[in-house]
């Protein structure tokens, strides 16, 4: 990457004034940091757009103990031991580095190695060591949703202090959530007058932006009666459309509607005709209304 070039983040500023920037350390931004992995869209939603979830993780060198993903852990630990041996890795943490997966891996072999009743916080940048694909073994995370954040201490005396003040502030700030069942990585939330979709997709951003633009410009872009596109944003290096749906529609009211949608959008991934003037036309559309989140 060149130091004049565009920072591959999406940002805007040239690669020497983002994460090109010298800090007397080895960054090295990795855009994609869960490719590789079955289970890709899965870990982009859970770190950037479901807020209490968990899901159990094998290790592939120690099968046997039990490690659970978190989406937040208390006060924003990186990672935890509970009286009992349970590891937990929280997700939603600040990077340590320009590579997310090299950071959780960081935290998860310092928790495997903690005395239990601990929490872990990770010294500074890791150096070069394993990264998460190299220590999960390669299978879907099997997700459960929570409507709050007590499965921290499921099984243990009431949090106190710190901990029991910062439950409390995560479980007033949980949105409603679901996720659909009919396409993989979507997720229906419910905010103050709206519900949206927000739907992690897996295909490379050029591709993908030309079948949604192929659906936009022919009105195939919705997702049921009443649904509007707003935008999409991009999360380590995957592309995150969404839609607003009535506040009133349910999560299971938009699962025939996402297949539907995810049939078509196939189609036009397939489809390797030139873009028409209406769907280049639809294609800036796209581009004028899209994020990066990192």
């Amino acid at each position: 990457m060149g130091a004049r070039e565009p920072c591959p983040c999406g940002s805007g500023k040239r690669y020497k004034a983002c994460h090109g920037k010298s800090s007397g350390d080895d960054r090295r931004l990795v855009t994609r940091p869960f490719a590789g992995r079955v289970d890709e869209t899965d870990w982009v939603a859970l770190r950037e757009i479901v807020p209490a979830a968990t899901a159990p993780l094998r290790l592939k060198d120690h099968p046997d103990r039990e490690v659970v993903l978190s989406t937040v852990l208390p006060l924003a630990w990186p990672a935890m031991v509970r009286a009992d041996g349970k590891v937990f890795l929280g997700l939603q943490v600040q990077s340590r580095s320009g590579d997310v997966s090299r950071d959780l891996a960081h935290a998860l072999e310092l928790a495997l190695e903690a005395t239990p009743g601990s929490s872990v916080q990770p010294p500074g940048l890791p150096g070069p060591g394993a990264r998460l694909q190299d220590l999960l073994a390669d299978e879907p995370l099997d997700i459960t949703l929570h409507p709050g954040f007590d499965y921290w201490v499921e099984g243990a005396p009431d949090p106190t202090g710190e901990v029991a003040a910062s439950m409390e502030r995560a479980n007033a700030s949980v949105v409603p959530t679901a996720r659909l069942s009919s396409v993989t990585s979507a997720y229906w939330c419910r905010m103050k007058e709206r519900t949206h979709l927000r739907w992690v997709l897996p295909e490379d951003e050029a591709p993908l932006l030309d079948a949604l633009a192929r659906l936009s410009a022919a009105g195939a872009l919705g997702i049921g009666p009443d649904t509007r596109f707003v935008g999409s944003f991009r999360a380590h290096g995957l592309l995150v459309p969404v839609w607003d749906a009535p506040f009133d529609r349910e999560a299971e009211a938009m699962e025939e509607p996402a297949a539907a949608l995810r049939t078509r959008l196939d189609e036009e991934l397939a489809n390797d005709k030139p873009l028409t003037v209406d769907e280049r036309r639809a294609r800036s559309g796209l581009l004028s209304r899209q994020l990066t989140l990192n």
